[in-house]
C-alpha cells in the first residue's frame, strides 16, 4: 500500500520503510473516512490474508486519483486518511484472527488460562497502533503481551538470517561450501 501511495515521495516520509510511513501518516488521518471490508470474514478459522484488502485499498486509490485528476505515482490529498483506514483494517484483521487463535488454544488445553502469553515480533510488532490493539486484546483475555523493543522488530529477513546462524552453529542442514552460490547484500 505504501508503494502504491508513493509514500517514498511524500515529504514527511523520506527514508522511511513502507509500514513506518503508513503508521506515521495514519496518526494524522481519519480512519473512518474509508471503510475496507475485512478479509476472510466468511471463514471461521485463524488464517490471515491481506490480498483482498490490498485490492480494495488499491481500488480506492485508483478512484481517488481519477477524482483528483492525478496520475499514479503522485501524492493524493487524502493519503493520510487512506493510510489510517488501511492501518485500521490490517490491525483489526490481525486482532480478530489472533483472538480466534487464543480461544482455540484455551478451548483445546494447548495453553493454560493462567500465565498465558501472546508473543508478537517481526516488523508488524513495531507498529504502535497494532501493538496497542493487541495489548487491549491480551488484557481483556488475561494474557501477558510480550514484544521486543521496536528497534528490534525488524524485517523477517533478519530472523531468517539469525535462524541460519543458529543452524550453522548446530551443524544442521547448512551448506559448508559456497562455491556456485551467488549472494548480494542489500
Amino acid at each position: 500500500v505504501a508503494r502504491r501511495l508513493s509514500l517514498s515521495k511524500h515529504p514527511e516520509c523520506q527514508g522511511m520503510a513502507g509500514g513506518r510511513a503508513i503508521e506515521h501518516l495514519a496518526q494524522a488521518g481519519n480512519g473512518r473516512q474509508y471503510s475496507f471490508r475485512l478479509p476472510l470474514q466468511q471463514h471461521r478459522n485463524c488464517h490471515f490474508s491481506f490480498s483482498g484488502l490490498q485490492n480494495l485499498v488499491y481500488k480506492v486509490i485508483t478512484e481517488k486519483e481519477k477524482e483528483e485528476g492525478i496520475q499514479e505515482g503522485e501524492i493524493l490529498c487524502c493519503v493520510k486518511d487512506i493510510a489510517a483506514a488501511a492501518q485500521h483494517a490490517v490491525a483489526f484483521h490481525i486482532i480478530q484472527r489472533t483472538y480466534r487463535a487464543m480461544l482455540f488454544c484455551i478451548k483445546n488445553n494447548i495453553l493454560s488460562s493462567k500465565n498465558a502469553t501472546l508473543v508478537v515480533s517481526g516488523g508488524v510488532a513495531s507498529n504502535q497502533y497494532i501493538r496497542k490493539g493487541l495489548q487491549t486484546l491480551a488484557d481483556a483475555n488475561d494474557f501477558a503481551l510480550m514484544c521486543p523493543p521496536p528497534r528490534l522488530c525488524t524485517d523477517n529477513g533478519v530472523m531468517i538470517a539469525w535462524n541460519g546462524i543458529e543452524r550453522l552453529r548446530a551443524g544442521f542442514g547448512v551448506l559448508y561450501r559456497t562455491d556456485g552460490i551467488r549472494y548480494e547484500p542489500k
